[in-house]
């Protein structure tokens, strides 16, 4: 340390105390560099790399930002996945002998960041922190430092439900004691991306009373004060707009983990990883960011009270009663800001007065949804009404106070109103008079002189100056003005009155310009005083929204109001999947019922694939989400129980970070589900068993089915290719057949896509392979292959003859042909057969897909090499 320079060994010191982040450390007009900081971020943000003289035996690398342009850099590093600890000088370099004091002012990372390109308008950004307990339970808090949201919980489901709670909420920051295990921080990072950072301070300060004032639980409370600790010494400055924290528990909602929210596509579709194509993306005629939020955190966690769920619906009911007040409700919610990051940024102390004009539109729309609320007949809607808050005396200190154009920066002045301040207004005025006398004295010159150029202009070196071109300077009296400047073709002056009211004209626009800016940081700290009340009302405005939003959607799509029983039945007349529903544009989207009640616990669905059976499961799932959080439903009929939790195994796929295979994934959401599922959840399973041998996956499946059936009851759909299963009907009173219809139409196959009672006759596994369009010689050999199992049913494992040789045509040689021409005709060379040997011996369902891969490249570059 003792070889570098002064300024050098300052930025190690401080560099010292954040290792996890890029120091952008303050120098004159950029953020510089240094060291590995400046070799990674000269690549990340692709930006030329040098090096200076640090004193030291090497240069050090070095790379820099220009100060005025840093936040589009710092948001590219924070998007991925990068801190950022931002170093200013702190003291005056004027008066300054020695080496500026600097200090990190702020720690910028991906669960702390406040506007930018990592924030999505209707996407919370959410930053968690997590404790162990003693008694085996995890304390979770997460915070969204926009929007000032604190919620807190204790999850008694080890880490998966934790990772289910952190993936359900997108946190993209987790803040940890180094007492976690390595092998959960290691899962967080590289399953999930989340960033990790260290915080073992949980102690409770004096400044977390009014956020912790609801907690009772001491283990939460250090929980949510771990976060809080977290932030203060991060962002180093106000956070007066943190709201008080709520606690919850999961069983107040819906229980549905990350997997079968992926499975469903409620927030995102499993292929894109997008909003477009989910139910979300359906739903959202959201006409606010914040209600947006809303609807996600709602669709996120429906409910299980059914009181609550009622009420929404009959807000729902009334919206969709009255089309023209809702037209106008949704007008009035087009022109509402997002109220809640407004609040947020007043806190932080970098809002600006364009962001306070947003405010107050904002604001001068809520007498109108008042007065459009009160049109509607309902107690519900009206006890919406009673808890509006206008905040009028905020708006009319915005409307008196700032100009309804103001500039972006907050130091240039002409944001003030006249007449809001009676010394700014006197400023104004001497300003707006001594220009004013400078027009009439450039006139009264002119006729003086009789120079009808002369002209009073002005420089920031020279003031106000007199300025007459060379042609007209024989006109000019001697002595009646004092030379200034000489120019090519003109020359300057002044005189003793102009230097007068040139000292009175700058001195009022100076002080016009501190002035306001002074009041600006008055009228700032008024608005703070308000932010309560604006987020309270920002919930209310964000509820309405999300309600006609339902509203819209359901009378749009023809959505119907579903009812609840107690009896657990389920009867859904004509269900469509909302999604699937809207995207079919050249065909019409047919309709299913689904019944089930106390002596139909499970269905089991057979039919061929694309047949529509996953669409019918997840259609039935969707519809309970729906129902759950007080939205219509697509149907002419629902009846429903309040599910408590929601388990699928759909689709394949296999989990490669975590190295298992796609069987191995069907084998764990499979356990999640019957380890957890209650008589009150829903169930389905898509195809179990698919990933193993015929008679292993099928004896699985029976077992699963007779385990859900004697051990849970729970509502259970279930799809099979497996026939035998069909004989379960039989033996298990509360298993109910059910296929999806297809006829056979001139050798093709037509899918109906409508459910019936029975098993499915078929599966129709080579038509669909023909709708494929595989060669035609391996589709008329799979019918032949076929014929030969159907005759042999029942009977010893039959030996299939290969395909002769002379069967076969030059085109098809080209298709079906592994191995060289020898092969086909029987006649391997001892190369092939060492290979034909390898693959026999190889035990496929143990391999993992890398493993596979791997031993496939081997294979195919042994008979290359040939």
């Amino acid at each position: 340390m003792a070889t570098y320079t002064p300024m050098i060994q300052q930025y190690l010191t401080i560099k010292a105390d954040y290792q996890d982040a890029f120091l952008f450390f303050r120098l004159g007009d950029f953020y510089e560099m240094f060291f590995d900081d400046a070799l990674k971020a000269s690549q990340e943000l692709e930006i030329t790399l040098t090096s200076r003289d640090g004193g030291g035996v090497d240069r050090i690398p070095m790379c820099g930002v220009p100060y005025h342009s840093a936040a589009g850099y710092i948001e590219t590093l924070i998007e991925r996945g990068y801190k950022v600890a931002i170093c200013e000088q702190v003291e005056d370099p004027k008066q300054t002998k020695g080496v500026v004091k600097r200090e990190v002012v702020q720690l910028i990372t991906p669960g702390t960041i406040m506007q930018g390109k990592g924030i999505e308008d209707k996407e919370n950004n959410f930053i968690a922190s997590i404790s162990l307990f003693d008694n085996g339970s995890i304390g979770l808090a997460y915070n969204d430092l926009s929007t000032g949201e604190n919620k807190v919980t204790a999850l008694t489901g080890g880490f998966n439900e934790v990772v289910n709670e952190l993936a359900s909420i997108g946190a993209k920051e987790v803040v940890v004691g180094d007492n976690l295990p390595d092998s959960f921080i290691t899962e967080l990072k590289e399953r999930f991306s989340m960033v990790i950072s260290i915080e073992n301070n949980d102690n409770v300060m004096d400044r977390f009373s009014p956020i912790l004032s609801k907690i009772h639980d001491d283990s939460l409370i250090r929980t949510m004060s771990r976060l809080l600790n977290y932030l203060f010494k991060t962002q180093n400055r106000s956070l007066d707009h943190l709201q008080e924290a709520t606690t919850y528990e999961s069983n107040q909602f819906l229980k549905i983990d990350y997997h079968s929210k992926r499975n469903l596509e409620i927030t995102e579709t499993i292929r894109t990883k997008g909003r477009k194509g989910s139910l979300l993306w359906l739903l959202d005629e959201t006409k606010t960011a914040m209600g947006g939020r809303m609807l996600k955190s709602w669709m996120d966690k429906p409910l299980v009270n059914l009181r609550e769920i009622e009420r929404r619906q009959s807000i729902v009911e009334s919206l969709i009663a009255h089309y023209f007040e809702r037209q106008d409700l949704r007008e009035a919610l087009q022109n509402v800001y997002d109220l809640e990051r407004l609040a947020g940024r007043v806190a932080f102390g970098n809002v600006n007065a364009r962001d306070l004009m947003q405010l107050k539109k904002s604001l001068l729309q809520v007498p109108y949804l008042i007065e459009n609320l009160r049109l509607y007949d309902n107690p519900n809607v009206s006890e919406l009404v009673e808890v509006i808050d206008p905040c009028v005396e905020l708006t009319d200190l915005l409307e008196n106070a700032i100009v309804d154009n103001p500039p972006l920066s907050i130091k240039d002045g002409s944001i003030i109103r006249d007449g809001f301040n009676k010394e700014l207004d006197q400023y104004r005025d001497a300003s707006r008079n001594g220009k004013t006398w400078i027009a009439a004295l450039e006139q009264q010159e002119r006729e003086r002189t009789g120079i009808k150029s002369l002209k009073i202009g002005y420089n920031r070196i020279f003031g106000y100056y007199i300025e007459i071109t060379r042609a007209n300077l024989g006109n000019l009296e001697e002595g009646r003005y004092e030379r200034k400047q000489t120019l090519s073709n003109a020359e300057r002056f002044i005189t003793p009155e102009l230097k007068e009211k040139e000292t009175l004209i700058l001195q009022a626009e100076e002080k016009i310009v501190d002035l306001e800016y002074q009041l600006f940081l008055t009228i700032r700290e008024e608005v703070k005083g308000y932010i309560p009340r604006l987020q309270r009302l920002a919930r209310t405005i964000s509820e309405i929204d999300v309600l006609q939003c339902f509203a819209t959607i359901s009378e749009t799509r023809k959505y119907v109001k579903p009812t609840f029983t107690d009896d657990r039945t389920i009867f859904i007349e004509e269900g469509r999947h909302p999604v699937v529903e809207k995207v079919m544009k050249s065909q019409e989207y047919v309709p299913n019922d689904c019944y089930m009640d106390s002596e139909r616990d499970i269905l089991l669905i057979t039919g061929p694939n694309m047949s529509g059976k996953s669409t019918f499961m997840r259609q039935v799932a969707l519809t309970a989400i729906l129902a759950q959080s007080g939205c219509f439903v697509p149907a002419t009929r629902a009846v429903l129980p309040v599910f408590d939790q929601i388990f699928t195994r759909i689709g394949a796929a296999d989990d490669l970070i975590a190295g298992q295979s796609t069987f191995m994934v069907e084998m764990l959401e499979a356990k999640n589900a019957i380890i957890h599922a209650t008589k009150d959840s829903l169930i389905l399973f898509d195809e179990i068993g698919r990933g193993t041998s015929t008679y292993d996956g099928m004896a699985l499946a029976q077992a699963i089915i007779e385990y859900i059936h004697q051990n849970i009851g729970a509502k259970t759909l279930f799809s099979t290719h497996y026939h035998e299963l069909t004989d379960l009907e039989i033996k298990l009173e509360r298993v109910h057949n059910i296929h999806v219809s297809a006829v056979e139409q001139n050798g093709t196959v037509v899918f109906l896509h409508k459910i019936k009672d029975g098993p499915a006759d078929q599966s129709y596994g080579i038509h669909v392979a023909q709708l494929a369009e595989l060669p035609d010689s391996l589709i008329i050999r799979a019918k032949e292959i076929l014929i030969q199992l159907e005759q042999s049913e029942g009977k010893e494992k039959p030996n299939i003859p290969a395909i002769e040789s002379n069967s076969i045509t030059k085109e098809d040689q080209s298709q079906l042909s592994f191995f060289d021409q020898e092969k086909i005709q029987g006649n391997e060379t001892k190369h092939e057969k060492k290979i034909l040997q390898e693959l026999i011996k190889l035990n496929i369902v143990e391999m993992t897909p890398m493993d596979a891969m791997n031993t496939l490249y081997k294979i195919q570059k042994e008979l290359k090499s040939r």
